[in-house]
């Protein structure tokens, strides 16, 4: 989900709480406090050697010994739209980066609302971005990870 349709989906839906649940069914706690709105770039190599970029909104969330604290929908809202345009978060995937232990960044893969806003959070996974260079060839070809191949 983008900032821009996260940001207008938690404006409509006022002053219910937001709640994330993580992707193994857990939550973080409902106190929770969004301390940061970022915009995270990152350029880098892929093992075939091309040149990439990656952009997403981060949304750090904390959280503090004030159980009593309940952030609104309406309120990350707010919080969010004064980063939008300054950083140019607006068609970005938005995650949100938690800390248990390790800190982990979430993708937000969907938004439902009832008493409270629920924000489900997925899974990141690393992949090979130049499977066809790095990759094997099929089993029994003489190429297999010869010098020179291309082969990772």
């Amino acid at each position: 989900m983008n900032t821009a349709e996260f940001t207008a989906l938690l404006s409509a839906l006022g002053d219910k709480p937001v709640r994330f649940v993580l992707p193994d069914g857990g939550r973080i706690p409902d106190h929770a406090h969004i301390t940061e709105v970022g915009r995270v770039d990152r350029e880098f190599l892929d093992c075939g050697g091309e040149r990439r970029k990656t952009s997403f909104c981060c949304l750090q969330a904390w959280v503090a010994d004030d159980t009593d604290h309940r952030l609104p929908a309406r309120k990350l809202a707010e919080i969010i739209g004064r980063a939008l345009e300054p950083l140019g978060l607006g068609g970005l995937p938005v995650e949100i980066e938690y800390e248990d232990g390790v800190i982990s960044q979430f993708p937000v893969v969907s938004v439902g609302a009832g008493e409270a806003v629920t924000v489900h959070l997925g899974t990141k996974h690393t992949d090979c971005l130049a499977k066809e260079i790095c990759l094997p060839p099929s089993a029994g070809s003489a190429d297999c990870c010869t010098p020179g191949s291309g082969c990772c």
